[in-house]
């Protein structure tokens, strides 16, 4: 089929729920795309910070058909080497505890809920409570959405789920009135990703912190889009003087494919047991398998080095740009904000016809989320052809 014939198609066959941009990929290697007449795009939004090894990573790509061709999926009634494996380097890697291995971040989310409000249970809270920070964004299946307040106030989806609150962003003040001996946990994003980036600051986790420890409730940070290397350190909490009780993880986890998880600490990790939780496709041998070979390529000093010093230098020439009042965020997760009248969807609009693909989260922001793996020269590129969306 031609572009205009898969559109006509998509129009027909898919629920409406995207506003899709009028290019149809059909084959990606490292930061490029390409499209079905041959042209060549410079990813900057990593299929929304997924493809963070770039993509079609050989070694993904390697050891996805190794394991495709010998054990695609058995269920979680039995034991598979890729799944406590990747379980296993999981843990050793973050916060040392156990592992729930999922299919996505907000399945991810769900299970780090169901802990909080057990474990609040397990210490005698009646009506446990969920903290989070408007703006936020946790996901779109009830528990998660119920923890994102923007997308919560929508009234066609009402009723959420109870047990939920949410306080100003960054507010340290308006946080710690808000926690008391009825809150199960603060649900938090390091930086905050949909929403425009927007980076925490240390003084709220530390505020967030000290809450949880006066209270008993859970410190669960969402790493779903600043994980694996995106802000310069395997977790972005690396580079905060917190530590979290719980975490989630996923996007990038899978290398492209789909993997999420929830860990634990060790302290927590014995509040789900046999029958709490499950997932049918969690854990798969193939999704394990591209995981373990993301992880070894994020995982790497070097790499992480790099994707600071990419940061820095792609921040600084981005300021140098007409139009760009601001650059939030760390590492390879950045939000461009625009001057006052530059409408940021125009923006990545003419961007794309510029064989540069970003995003717009916001009316003044782009967001840019490269694959690690660049070097300075996909830097340069995407310089000059974000200059030229902006009209310089």
């Amino acid at each position: 089929m031609n572009l205009d014939e898969i559109r006509g198609a998509e129009a027909r066959y898919l629920m409406q729920t995207y506003k899709r941009g009028p290019v149809c990929f059909v084959r990606g290697e490292g930061a490029y795309l390409w499209d079905d007449e041959g042209e060549r795009y410079l990813d900057f939004l990593s299929g929304i910070s997924v493809c963070s090894v770039g993509h079609c990573h050989p070694d993904v790509v390697a050891a996805v058909r190794e394991q495709a061709g010998e054990l695609t999926h058995v269920s979680n009634l039995f034991y598979s080497e890729p799944m406590v494996g990747l379980a296993k380097r999981l843990s050793e890697c973050s916060l040392g505890g156990r592992v729930f291995l999922a299919n996505s971040g907000t399945e991810a989310n769900e299970c780090a809920i169901k802990l909080a409000r057990k474990h609040a249970r397990e210490r005698g809270v009646g009506d446990p409570e969920i903290v989070s920070f408007e703006r936020d964004f946790h996901g779109r299946t009830y528990g998660a959405l119920s923890a994102t307040p923007g997308l919560a106030a929508n009234p066609d989806f009402a009723p959420m789920l109870p047990g939920f609150r949410s306080v100003p962003f960054d507010d340290a003040g308006a946080l710690r009135e808000a926690v008391g001996e009825s809150t199960a946990a603060i649900f938090l994003e390091p930086i905050q990703g949909e929403s425009g980036v927007y980076p925490l600051s240390e003084g709220t986790l530390t505020a967030a912190r000290e809450a949880c420890d006066e209270t008993g409730a859970l410190l669960v940070l969402d790493e779903i889009q600043t994980g694996m290397g995106r802000t310069g350190s395997l977790w972005a909490w690396e580079q905060t003087p917190v530590r979290p009780d719980v975490m989630t993880a996923a996007k990038a986890l899978g290398g492209g494919l789909p993997v999420g998880a929830c860990v634990a600490a060790p302290e927590v990790s014995e509040v789900l047991g046999a029958g709490d939780h499950g997932s049918t496709f969690a854990g798969g041998a193939v999704a394990a398998r591209a995981a373990l070979a993301a992880l070894e390529v994020i995982d790497e000093p070097g790499l992480l080095r790099e994707v600071r010093a990419h940061g820095a230098d792609l921040s600084r020439r981005l300021l140098e740009l007409d139009g760009v009042e601001e650059v939030r965020g760390r590492g390879l997760m950045l939000g461009v904000g625009l001057a006052e009248g530059i409408d940021a969807a125009e923006v990545a609009t003419r961007a794309l016809e510029e064989r540069l693909v970003v995003n717009a989260p916001e009316p003044r922001t782009i967001r840019l989320l490269p694959p690690l793996v660049i070097g300075a020269e996909e830097v340069g590129l995407a310089i000059e052809r974000l200059s030229r969306a902006l009209g310089g």
